[in-house]
């Protein structure tokens, strides 16, 4: 039994070992000629990819020495992290390319305006391309995986390399997700074994909370191409929108059990606003991939799992914006080597298909190119006929309580580089009043009428409505805004002033000095802001339950009084309080003299409340999600799927729970 049991292990060491061994380059990329001059990651990391988890520090001083070594590269940092990290890209083309990089950008980005692309020659200009990784900080393979494909570009040597330079600028993006890189990779890095271990108990894939996956605050960066409600999201919509892509890829995992995916997802499963002809394209770069990874012998599968129906997915964004956008999944080895149903998963072999996918995309751009700027350019065309086709002319949607929600969309829609104008004139459509000053419009006739449609149609019947995660997606809903299409009420009369900046001018007026209180009604969106700074400020505070008209004005239950007597702090020190809070959130105050009502409850009647400062606690570590609630002693992991495979959450009408993307 002894000897059974060392013949065993010592099985079980070897086998360990085989998995845990460094690679050699040419595993990863083609034997092929290679600046001497330029590092290779092992070089300059002083291990090889694969062999252990990159922080985000050292993948951009890594893109940074590339930048600073060759002609081929330029670094642009496009934005920063909440945790000060910066957002990076390089531009990878021809040196000759770089000389008039400009000039190629604009003549790109003019292929996407249906009244300028009829100049232009597609068969004579590069494609672009967008290569992004791990949006999802523990979906490590990919961002891993970016130093070795970079370093492909830019020291590979030989006429393949040269052509693809000549005739593709690639917009590299290393790492999405860049505070959850760093945390991930400290957690795996650190719980590494000297002797790799398989066995899914192993703390090393228990990743403490909360976990990678998410950006500093816990969001789930996925979901934020459209919103772009965080720095990431917002800086990364900027580079997508400045070079128009024809392509964008976005490596990501899924379950340790499975294999690799690529798009296209469900056939049936498509946006009905995307175009057939993209679902086309999509299954023909999809060739370029499978013959990548069956050179390698990688199990892989397409068209299945996944869909292709909210804009805000990376993988889906492109598909509104003349672009194709392509999701990899890669079974995730979660740390550096595990046990699965296909035999034991290392980590350096999940680097390797993303970057075999990732150089099989290069592939497809430099043969296909001529076709997809065709596709980009048709696209934005036929938009625009189908836009003049439709009945409807354009949106409209505004608040006349609440300004905030209403800019804030106007900001999205403006980032996406939709065209908004102020409404010139009152206007009464399907029983909802909209005024001048609190309401905007959108027309349809527009380069961005698709996305457009994305954004404020409810689409509520669909081929097959089996979603991802998520079914609804109409923002205006999502801002509580009331909000109309125009169809025969649409006059080129009603449009006033086009937005120019990131959202409307406004100027906030200072509250009038109150010498008996002020009044702040509940219904901003900034209102809860604009309160809390008064109370922290030492001011006492009561909020009435019951309605009451003074001055000739209603005010509705929820309004915040601000009594003048009896408080700590002086009717200066107050107003100057006041006004700080209202220039803060642009909140109005109103400043009144008397507590008497014409109607109503007066100001010192018991149907206010005193109210206390809030103290909020947040609850985090093991037992709480960062993402959603589960049963008690069962978590999720985006990569691993359920703790415990006896027991699946309740599936409301609508929601599915998926592995991970």
């Amino acid at each position: 039994m002894k000897i059974l049991y060392l013949l065993a292990f010592g099985f079980f060491l070897s086998a360990t070992s085989l998995h845990a061994q460094k690679m050699p380059l040419s595993y990863y990329l083609p034997e092929m000629a290679y600046d001497a001059k330029i590092p290779t990651p092992e070089a300059y990391f002083g291990f090889q990819s694969g062999e252990g988890h990159i922080s985000d520090d050292q993948q951009v001083a890594y893109m940074r020495k590339l930048a600073e070594l060759s002609p081929r590269v330029k670094l642009v940092e496009h934005g920063r992290t909440y945790e000060n990290r910066p957002l990076i890209h390089l531009l990878i083309t021809s040196e000759k390319n770089h000389q008039n990089l400009e000039s190629i950008r604009t003549q790109h980005v003019a292929l996407t305006n249906p009244d300028e692309s009829g100049k232009l020659k597609p068969e004579s200009m590069p494609a672009v391309i967008y290569q992004g990784f791990s949006i999802h900080g523990n979906e490590a393979s990919g961002a891993n995986a970016a130093p070795l494909v970079a370093y492909y570009l830019v020291a590979g040597q030989g006429p393949e390399v040269e052509k693809l330079l000549n005739d593709v600028v690639i917009v590299f993006d290393p790492s999405f997700n860049p505070d959850g890189l760093t945390r991930f990779s400290t957690w795996a890095n650190y719980h590494k074994n000297q002797n790799l271990t398989g066995d899914s108990q192993d703390r090393e894939y228990s990743e403490a909370w909360p976990g990678g996956r998410f950006n500093h605050y816990w969001f789930d960066l996925n979901r934020d191409w459209l919103l772009g409600a965080h720095p990431e999201s917002r800086a990364r919509a900027k580079v997508f929108h400045d070079w128009k892509p024809n392509i964008l890829t976005d490596h990501h995992e899924m379950g340790t059990n499975s294999s690799f995916f690529f798009m296209p997802g469900v056939p049936t499963r498509v946006n009905p606003i995307t175009p057939k002809r993209n679902q086309e394209l999509t299954a023909k770069i999809g060739t370029y991939h499978a013959k990548f990874l069956d050179e390698i012998g990688s199990l892989y599968y397409t068209q299945e799992g996944y869909d292709d129906f909210y804009y805000g997915k990376g993988s889906t964004f492109p598909d509104a914006n003349g672009c194709i956008g392509i999701l990899f999944e890669q079974a995730s080895s979660r740390g550096h080597l595990q046990e699965t149903v296909n035999g034991p998963l290392a980590f350096h072999f999940t680097v390797r298909n993303q970057v075999r996918t990732a150089l099989s995309t290069q592939k497809a751009a430099v043969e296909m190119r001529q076709e997809l700027l065709e596709h980009q350019r048709g696209f934005f065309k036929d938009a625009q006929q189908e836009a003049k086709a439709d009945p409807r002319k354009g949106f409209i949607f505004g608040d006349r309580y609440d300004l905030a929600r209403v800019d804030q969309l106007v900001e999205i829609l403006r980032r996406h580089q939709i065209d908004v104008f102020s409404l010139k004139n009152q206007v009464s459509v399907d029983g909802k009043t909209f005024d001048p000053g609190s309401a905007f419009l959108v027309p349809l006739e527009q380069a961005q009428y698709k996305l457009i449609r994305g954004i404020f149609e409810t689409a509520t019947v669909f081929e097959d409505s089996i979603f991802y995660d998520i079914s609804s997606w109409t923002l205006p809903l999502s801002f509580n805004l009331p909000y109309a299409a125009l169809g025969k009420t649409w006059n080129p009369g009603l449009l006033g002033q086009k937005v120019a900046g990131a959202r409307p001018e406004r100027t906030a007026s200072a509250p009038a000095q109150a010498s008996y209180a002020y009044l702040m009604e509940w219904d901003h969106y900034y209102a809860p802001q604009a309160l809390y700074y008064i109370l922290q400020s030492g001011i006492r505070a009561k909020v009435g339950r019951e309605p009451f008209v003074l001055n000739g004005k209603r005010y509705e239950p929820g309004t915040v009084m601000i009594p003048m007597a009896n408080q700590e702090k002086t009717a200066a020190e107050i107003q100057q309080i006041v006004r700080a809070a209202a220039q803060r959130s642009g909140v109005a105050f109103d400043g009144v003299s008397t507590g008497f009502t014409l109607e109503g409850i007066d100001l010192g009647s018991n149907g206010f409340t005193t109210l206390q400062t809030p103290k909020v606690a947040v609850i985090v570590g093991e037992g709480a999600s960062p993402a959603r609630q589960e049963k008690p002693g069962t978590y999720w992991t985006p990569a691993m799927g359920w703790s415990s495979p006896s027991w699946k959450p309740t599936i409301f009408p609508g929601q599915t729970l998926p592995d991970t993307m």
